[in-house]
């Protein structure tokens, strides 16, 4: 349940956050007054949380699928750690645009608003990395590790290993060049991975994980895990 919960958390914090960040889409126009420094200060609180509930995920998951490969369960504790910290990074950029706009006296000149741009661009770079790249990745271990396990039902875990490559992929043209960072194929390109996360999350809140060998501390086995009662993480 704790997982389900926590992941839950992270969608509500992303999703505020970038509803928050509305007025630092024009750098210039934000330094020169329009919007207010609170919805950036909060949108930066909601991306802590973020960071803070992606690494919560990891430590509430590891102990349960460390039975079916301890090596790829370290992988994904270790690679959601990652993510965190590629959020965290990115909220330091937006703290200092709001300082920079707070010290500003007058109009910005053109090397204030070039900074404010780099700030931004900065911010939008960790987003890409963290919640695109890393975060495509470590869906694919995680996903593959349930679909191995069946401590969720197969459609579920199906979903995580469509949409971590799906999300990759996507954000990797928006690296190139190939289309901007949001648009109408990066928003397809994400509801694949978006449904795999709130699929799982709703299902281990009402149901929790099906038993496997493992969770009662024995060594596993080869082969699908048994159904049996469910298990609440």
């Amino acid at each position: 349940m704790t997982a389900g919960v926590l992941y839950l958390v992270t969608h509500v914090t992303s999703i505020t956050a970038v509803l928050l960040y509305r007025d630092i889409g024009e750098p210039e126009r934000f330094l020169a007054g329009e919007g207010a420094d609170g919805p950036v200060l909060l949108g930066s609180l909601l991306e802590v949380v973020l960071a803070l509930a992606v690494i919560g995920t990891a430590v509430t998951l590891f102990p349960v699928v460390k039975w079916q490969h301890e090596g790829a369960a370290l992988g994904y504790a270790a690679l959601r750690t990652l993510e965190a910290a590629v959020i965290t990074v990115g909220v330091v950029p937006l703290l200092a645009l709001v300082t920079v706009r707070q010290q500003l006296a007058g109009a910005p000149g053109p090397e204030t608003v070039a900074l404010a741009e780099g700030l931004v661009a900065l911010h939008d770079w960790t987003f890409l990395v963290g919640p695109g790249f890393v975060c495509g990745t470590n869906t694919v271990v995680l996903a593959a590790l349930l679909l191995r396990s069946g401590l969720v039902p197969r459609p579920i875990a199906v979903l995580g290993l469509v949409g971590g490559p799906l999300v990759f992929a996507t954000n990797a043209g928006v690296m190139f060049g190939l289309y901007d960072q949001v648009s109408v194929i990066t928003g397809l390109g994400a509801v694949p991975i978006f449904s795999w996360e709130i699929c799982l999350a709703v299902y281990l809140i009402t149901r929790g994980f099906r038993r496997s060998p493992g969770l009662d501390g024995d060594a596993p086995t080869s082969g699908r895990a048994p159904e049996t009662q469910p298990v609440t993480v």
